[in-house]
């Protein structure tokens, strides 16, 4: 199999030890949860603290925010004073008027935004928010949660799955799964959380590892 380019985004971080632990491993991405109904959900001083960390030793990370149905004025109310992310990812039922609104308030951060994917037509729901944000993630369905479930989208849907912006792939992804998300769906990043976790918000380090050496020998 040809190397690949394909990029990393671990999420679900709750540490600053962890994160500064993820970043060294070569992660291209981390994403802390803003949404208070997670288990892994944090504060807004507690993800400020890390993401300044991660800005002084690994600048070129990018650091995700991400939030669920949030008022625009609360997240900008959580950057407590200058912004340190530098993505807002917004993982719930916002619609286009919600993103044109977050980019006209907030227009120096990127914009990513996930779709919950339950059967082939909600794609259809994607194509509208195109122009509108900076990247897709892709997640699958749970009536439980919005996201951090482990559930895998089913395969099928994703073969040749093209969109005019950059798009991650996340639900479930591990291992055993690479293989086939490299050669044959090919997006242009996976968002990894529960499946290397210990517990909630806990990643296991050596799971980590294994699973980003692994990509990026591919």
């Amino acid at each position: 199999m040809p190397k690949t380019n394909t990029l990393v985004k671990i999420c679900g971080l709750t540490s600053e030890e962890q994160a500064l632990q993820v970043a060294k491993l070569g992660a291209n991405a981390i994403g802390i949860i803003s949404v208070k109904e997670s288990p892994r959900y944090i504060s807004a001083e507690i993800k400020k603290k890390i993401f300044k960390s991660l800005e002084n030793f690994y600048p070129n990370i990018e650091r995700v925010s991400v939030v669920q149905n949030c008022p625009i004025d609360l997240i900008i109310k959580n950057f407590l004073g200058k912004p340190s992310e530098t993505i807002i990812q917004l993982h719930g039922d916002e619609d286009i008027d919600y993103c044109k609104r977050i980019r006209d308030k907030i227009p120096n951060i990127g914009l990513w935004k996930a779709f919950r994917i339950k059967s082939e037509k909600d794609f259809d729901r994607i194509r509208p928010f195109e122009d509108f944000v900076d990247a897709i993630l892709v997640d699958s369905w749970n009536k439980e949660t919005y996201g951090g479930s482990g559930k895998k989208i089913k395969s099928i849907y994703l073969k040749n799955l093209k969109f005019s912006k950059p798009w991650w792939l996340a639900g479930g992804i591990s291992i055993g799964w690479i293989d086939e998300i490299l050669s044959d769906i090919k997006p242009d990043g996976i968002d990894i959380s529960s499946s290397i976790e210990i517990s909630p918000g806990l990643k296991d380090i050596k799971k980590t590892e294994a699973l980003i050496k692994f990509l990026k020998k591919n």
